[in-house]
Formats: C-alpha cells, structure tokens, sequence
C-alpha cells in the first residue's frame, strides 16, 4: 500500500509525551506499507482490534491501545490516507467517519 502523509506521525512521535508512540507508528508504516489489503476483511485479519468505518475509514490502536490512529483506504489504488494520530482524549472530540 501506498502511505501518504507520513509526516503526520513523525510530528506526533516528537510531541512531547507522545515519544512512547514512536516504535509502534513506525511499525505500523512499514506493515502498511508492505500490505496489499483488497477489502476491509484482509485489515481485519492483520489487525483483529482495527475497527472498520463508513467511509472507507479504519481505525487502528496503537501503542497498547493508547493511541489512535485513523486512515482512510483506497483499496482499488492501494492508498492508505493518514487523516489523524491522537490519543483517546483526542480522538473522542473528533468524527472519525467524515476526518
């Protein structure tokens, strides 16, 4: 798959408090990165707790579930959107169907 916005969890891993974040982001990249997920089910069989949304958007827990990460999928070009990083104090104050 084809990750854009990367950058976003890069300047969330340098967050002061949020450094912890760092290893599992970028072992999310490189996971995301090396999928070839064709349907919300092959998300689901890499990432049992991801939640799938309308939309095309997933949510992934990352960190032991501290922090939340939701992308929005393209599944015919393979394209993984990064549309927010954020902890659960954050994510509650968004709408993660229309981010």
């Amino acid at each position: 798959m084809h990750v854009i916005k990367r950058r976003t969890l890069i300047e969330f891993y340098k967050r002061p408090g949020c450094r912890d974040s760092e290893g599992p982001l970028k072992a999310w990249f490189q996971e995301a990165k090396s999928a070839d997920w064709k349907s919300p089910a092959d998300i689901k069989k890499q990432y049992a707790s991801a939640s799938i949304l309308r939309n095309n958007r997933v949510v992934f827990n990352i960190g032991g579930n501290k922090y939340r990460l939701v992308v929005k999928i393209n599944y015919v070009t393979k394209t993984v959107f990064i549309r927010f990083i954020g902890t659960h104090k954050e994510y509650d104050k968004i709408d993660a169907e229309v981010i």
